[in-house]
């Protein structure tokens, strides 16, 4: 049986922490974490936030561990419209980071104001 995107991005979300924009730049800021954009490249050069690291969702479990290899870095993930962001974050957890946030709302006017 076929199942729909929404049905699986409930149960991805599920155990995950989410986190709004305007918390995630705060947090980012007090916990020295990193803020990730899993979006495209093409997605990025239309709207990027200057304060976030690029690291396309195709490519991210083989480039956290060299560039982040720190477990307990706080991490904030974003794209577009969360879902990639919870998937993102689905996949840092299971690489062993521990302290992983997924941003679950449209953020780019917030970072761009905190950068």
């Amino acid at each position: 049986m076929l199942r729909s995107i929404a049905d699986i991005m409930a149960e991805v979300k599920a155990p995950l922490n989410t986190i709004t924009a305007q918390q995630a730049a705060l947090m980012c800021q007090s916990k020295n974490g990193v803020l990730i954009d899993v979006r495209e490249t093409s997605e990025r050069a239309q709207h990027a936030v200057e304060c976030a690291v690029h690291i396309p969702r195709g490519v991210l479990e083989m480039k956290m561990l060299s560039l982040y290899p720190d477990e307990k870095l706080a991490i904030f993930i974003h794209c577009g419209s969360g879902f990639r962001a919870c998937l993102a974050a689905e996949q840092l957890l299971r690489l062993g980071y521990e302290n992983v946030w997924a941003i679950t709302c449209k953020q780019d006017a917030v970072f761009a104001a905190n950068s």
